[in-house]
């Protein structure tokens, strides 16, 4: 993988670079893949994908597996790193969560538009379409940029995340895609209070709101109407390895300024990236009923603010 170092004006050509910028008196980088083609009037939209708390940009890059699907449909696809001890265990300010990241209120809004600022050095980026997206931890903070930073980003799409900041809601309607299991085990599909623990020693756990209840929160935000449009029950076929596994979509819209909320709600797989064809064995069972990468393309598509 080619590294950059941040020379202002370097041209990227297609594939993965690590490119590292400094921000907050913190040594920070990322990865951006650039596809082969771009789109008619030569900009890049942007999908900023947000590694989960203890891995990072690399292992994100490869358990997603994104970088195809910005190869067909011609977008940047950027990987983040957080911030910890280390360059592996990393995590990010979401709010309420998580670790190294939240108990130094590291800046990661900022970082994030400082990382948009210098990509656009490199490659000619779309600003009206930028979008994100992450896993759990990551998951929160796209919901966090979604309503702290929504002059940046134009869509949100967060996998098995929830949103960890109080907020009066963005400053604008934020379209919303969602990906959630209830049988997920770390970030709850019916939510978590603040406090578990054994018998002797009780553990500290940020609240994690429940799925409904962030639709609720967020239908306010858009102004959307309380009733759902419920696609089909998708399954897993039987015999095959997504057999119990389902996915159900959820449409609330129209919402103010032709905005959307869609959930996949799904079951049987657990705190995985939907479409995934690697496993990481601890964070529960796959499934491949319904790919999250082409899924939440199709929806960012859709919404492009005017252009800034």
């Amino acid at each position: 993988m080619p590294a950059g170092v941040g020379a202002s004006g370097e041209t990227l050509g297609p594939g993965s670079h690590r490119i590292k910028l400094h921000f907050g008196g913190l040594a920070r980088s990322y990865i951006v893949h650039v596809p082969p083609q771009s789109f008619a009037d030569g900009a890049f939209p942007v999908i900023l994908n947000f590694h989960g708390a203890g891995s990072n940009a690399q292992q994100q890059e490869w358990y997603s597996a994104m970088d195809a699907t910005a190869d067909r449909a011609g977008f940047l696809a950027v990987y983040p790193n957080g911030t910890g001890r280390g360059t592996r265990a990393l995590t990010w300010n979401a709010g309420g969560c998580c670790a190294y990241a939240e108990r130094n209120r590291v800046d990661d809004v900022g970082f994030t538009r400082a990382l948009l600022d210098d990509l656009a050095t490199r490659v000619r980026v779309d600003r009206a379409r930028v979008y994100a997206t992450g896993i759990s931890n990551g998951g929160m903070m796209a919901f966090r940029l979604g309503v702290e930073a929504a002059d940046l980003i134009a869509a949100i799409a967060p996998v098995e995340g929830a949103l960890m900041v109080e907020a009066s809601g963005p400053a604008r309607a934020m379209p919303l895609m969602l990906f959630n299991s209830v049988d997920d085990r770390y970030v709850p599909y019916g939510g978590r209070p603040g406090l578990l623990g054994g018998l002797s020693r009780a553990t500290r756990y940020p609240r994690v709101p429940g799925v409904d209840e962030e639709v609720v929160r967020w239908r306010g935000f858009d102004g959307c109407p309380s009733g759902a449009q419920v696609g089909p029950e998708l399954k897993g076929a039987s015999g095959s390895a997504d057999a119990g596994n389902t996915a159900t979509r959820y449409e609330w819209g129209p919402c103010r300024d032709g905005s959307r909320i869609v959930l996949w709600k799904l079951s049987g797989s657990g705190h995985v990236w939907p479409g995934a064809s690697r496993s990481v064995f601890y964070l529960g069972r796959g499934t491949r009923v319904i790919d999250a990468n082409d899924q939440m393309w199709q929806f960012f598509r859709d919404f492009s603010p005017a252009r800034r």
